[in-house]
């Protein structure tokens, strides 16, 4: 078979160049300790009532403009149903599933993940506008899934 001189030169540059990609890809993973966004906390999500974190889900205040919310996702529905933080406040997110794959997402924000049964997902929001921000669930997880929704009030 032969080659045209531009197909030849058009070759190498593209293997060349996926390469390279799969070499700084590789860098970045391995060398610089690169991960996925994921924070490897486990939990038993049969028995989320026993464990320390979860048996109350809710939101806690750490100090003046901090809060931890913990989340539950289960069968189309969220635990707690409803959160209230006040305005310009951070708020760090623990979820977890007790039961099948969920998402969590807050539209018009950054906010958007799957949620897994025995892995507790983290991220954190600060919330600048007051108002009723609607959680939703992305993930289908049954007959019932367009129910699955929550809301946290930012209030004044």
């Amino acid at each position: 078979m032969h080659l045209h001189k531009y197909e030849k030169i058009w070759l190498v540059f593209g293997i060349g160049s996926l390469v390279l990609f799969l070499a700084v890809l590789g860098v970045a993973a391995f060398a610089f300790g690169h991960q996925p966004p994921s924070h490897m906390a486990k939990v038993d999500s049969q028995n989320l009532d026993q464990d320390v974190a979860f048996s109350e889900p809710g939101v806690t205040q750490i100090n003046d403009n901090t809060y931890q919310a913990r989340i539950i996702a289960q069968a189309f529905s969220y635990k707690p149903s409803r959160i209230e933080v006040p305005v310009g406040s951070t708020v760090y997110f623990e979820i977890t599933s007790a039961d099948v794959v969920h998402s969590f997402t807050i539209p018009e924000t950054n906010i958007n993940f799957m949620v897994t049964p025995g892995h507790v997902n983290m991220a954190e929001h600060t919330f600048n506008e007051p108002g009723e921000y609607l959680v939703i669930c992305n993930e289908y997880c049954g007959t019932g899934h367009h129910h699955m929704q929550m809301r946290i009030e930012v209030t004044e």
